[in-house]
């Protein structure tokens, strides 16, 4: 089924939702992120969460019912975590859409209605999750509620992949230059805002600590000035993710601090790849993620050839029991 499709079954079956929540582990959770940030923008009835799959299972908010749509992300579609989040909101009738790379996965088999998505084609299609997600949440509301910049979206959504792949041929000697700045830092600190806060996040935490046991720690450039900014100095390291859109004034405030402190920084900018110039202006900030996650594989490849450490090498995932 399309997702259009996919949205039209539950609208005919519960014409009443109160709540779409968004569940997932690691790395497929941050991707949810844009397409959650998006529909708590726009939506002016329907509520919406966020939650990590096992905080989803030990808590499970109580408006999880018919009226609510619950939609599950993992790449594999065997996240253990994940599974069992998709199998306890079917048990408590919710409508469950689970996004996978799997159609054969316990994750599509768990959930009533499944979309799966690319990943290893190209930079752009490792795009292609969130990007389901962001078309979903569209989806949902446009039915429920309708949404004014529907066609804005769509017409996006049709470019965003090509314009990754375009970005990435250009971006690896600027990948190459940030892993010569940064492969040393006792600590990277990676910030961003709006739509891609959890972007900078996902970068954080599993292309630096898990791909490359980096220490590294991430916030909100709307938090810089509320405590992390008493680290910045000339050996303080940085990656900022500037949007183009609405939050932009958050990450320009931050870079000025980084260049007034001398701080060492790579600054990777959706404007410098003519996002604005193929979006329309009404949904480009929901797109920020997109262009910015797509190019930061290269960074994370780039990092692990300086670091002589592949980006499949690990200690404990998939090697112990946890």
């Amino acid at each position: 089924m399309s997702i259009k499709e996919i949205v039209a079954s539950i609208k005919a079956k519960q014409p009443e939702i109160k709540t779409v929540y968004f569940v997932g582990c690691g790395a497929s959770m941050s991707d949810l992120f844009p397409a959650k940030y998006f529909f708590e923008n726009n939506s002016k009835k329907l509520r919406t969460g966020f939650y990590t799959a096992n905080n989803f299972n030990y808590s499970t908010p109580a408006a999880v019912d018919d009226t609510a749509i619950v939609i599950t992300c993992s790449l594999s579609g065997n996240t253990p975590e994940t599974v069992a989040a998709t199998k306890l909101a079917v048990s408590k009738g919710a409508h469950v859409i689970a996004i996978t790379h799997k159609a054969d996965s316990g994750l599509a088999e768990a959930a009533e209605y499944q979309i799966i998505h690319g990943f290893y084609e190209s930079y752009g299609a490792k795009m292609e999750k969130p990007a389901r997600a962001l078309e979903l949440a569209c989806e949902i509301l446009n039915e429920y509620e309708g949404y004014e910049h529907y066609d804005d979206l769509h017409d996006g959504l049709d470019k965003i992949f090509d314009l990754i792949n375009d970005s990435a041929k250009l971006y690896r000697s600027t990948a190459t230059k940030f892993a010569e700045d940064h492969y040393n830092a006792p600590i990277l600190y990676v910030m961003s805002s709006g739509a891609t806060q959890y972007t900078a996040y996902g970068f954080s935490m599993f292309l630096m600590m898990e791909m490359q046991w980096l220490e590294s720690s991430t916030f909100h450039t709307g938090e810089f000035f509320h405590g992390p900014f008493e680290m910045a100095d000339e050996n303080a390291h940085y990656l900022l993710m500037m949007n183009d859109g609405p939050t932009r004034a958050l990450d320009a405030r931050a870079l000025t601090f980084l260049q007034r402190m001398n701080a060492k920084y790579t600054v990777i900018d959706a404007k410098d790849f003519g996002l604005s110039s193929h979006i329309k202006s009404s949904v480009v900030e929901y797109f920020n993620p997109l262009m910015i996650g797509g190019l930061t594989r290269l960074l994370g490849e780039e990092m692990a050839i300086k670091r002589d450490h592949p980006l499949t090498m690990r200690r404990y995932m998939w090697k112990l029991e946890y």
